[in-house]
C-alpha cells in the first residue's frame, strides 16, 4: 500500500476484545494492512439476535446487519463446541448452555457437570467455526474452521475464554487455555476461519481507492 492510501476499514461484529485481537494478529501476520473496528466503536448499533440453526446462518446475519447499518466491510463469526456424547451439543448454543449468554463459568460448570461420569475415552469433542465478510452491497465470503480434540476434568490455563480451558486439541497435552496467543492461533477453529478470510480482505485492500 503506497504511504498517501489509508488503510481500509473492517468492522468485525463483536464486543468480545479476545476475538479483535486474533483478528488484528492474524491480519498482522499476514502483512495485511487494514484498521479493525469493533462494535464499541457503534454503540447506537444493537446487537444482531443469533436466530439461525447453523454457525453459517449466524455469521451471516450478524455481518450483513452491521455492514448495513455501518456502510463499512463487516466480519462476523459463530462458534462452538461440539461434544460427541452430546449428539454435538452445545453447538449453536455454547454461548448460552447455561442459558445466560456469555456466562462462561455457568456454561463450564454445566457441562463438566453433564459430563462427570463420562470416561476419559469419550470426551471426544470438536470447535467449530463459520466466519462471514459482508460487504455493504451485499456480497458476501464465508468460510469454515474446525479443531478436534477432547475434554478434561477441570478448567486448566487462562490464557482462553469459553470452554478453553476444558478443552485439549488432539495430539496436544495443554489445553486452549493454557496455549500462547500465537499458538493457539495457529491451530485454532477461529484462526483457521479467520486465515481463510485473508485473500478475500486482501482483494479489498487492492481494490480500495
Amino acid at each position: 500500500m503506497s504511504p498517501d492510501r489509508q488503510a481500509p476499514r473492517v468492522l468485525l461484529a463483536t464486543r468480545n476484545a479476545h476475538k479483535v485481537a486474533e483478528l488484528r494478529r492474524i491480519l498482522a501476520d499476514a502483512h495485511l494492512e487494514v484498521e479493525v473496528l469493533d462494535m464499541s466503536a457503534f454503540p447506537e448499533v444493537p446487537d444482531v439476535a443469533e436466530t439461525g440453526i447453523t454457525y453459517a446462518e449466524n455469521a451471516r446475519l450478524k455481518a450483513h446487519a452491521v455492514a448495513e447499518a455501518t456502510g463499512l466491510p463487516a466480519i462476523a463469526d459463530d462458534s462452538g463446541l461440539s461434544v460427541d456424547v452430546l449428539g454435538g451439543s452445545p453447538g449453536v448454543f455454547s454461548a448460552r448452555w447455561s442459558g445466560r449468554h456469555g456466562d462462561d463459568a455457568a456454561n463450564l460448570d454445566l457441562l463438566l457437570g453433564q459430563l462427570a461420569d463420562v470416561a476419559d475415552a469419550h470426551r471426544t469433542a470438536h470447535f467449530a467455526c463459520a466466519a462471514a465478510l459482508a460487504l455493504p452491497g451485499g456480497a458476501e465470503r464465508v468460510v469454515e474452521g474446525r479443531l478436534d480434540g477432547w475434554l478434561v476434568r477441570k478448567p486448566v490455563g487462562e490464557n482462553g475464554f469459553g470452554y478453553d480451558p476444558i478443552f485439549v486439541p488432539d495430539g496436544g497435552s495443554r489445553t486452549t487455555a493454557q496455549l500462547a496467543p500465537a499458538e493457539k492461533d495457529a491451530v485454532s477453529h477461529r484462526g483457521r476461519a479467520l486465515r481463510s478470510l485473508v485473500p478475500h480482505l486482501r482483494e479489498l485492500v487492492e481494490s480500495s481507492p
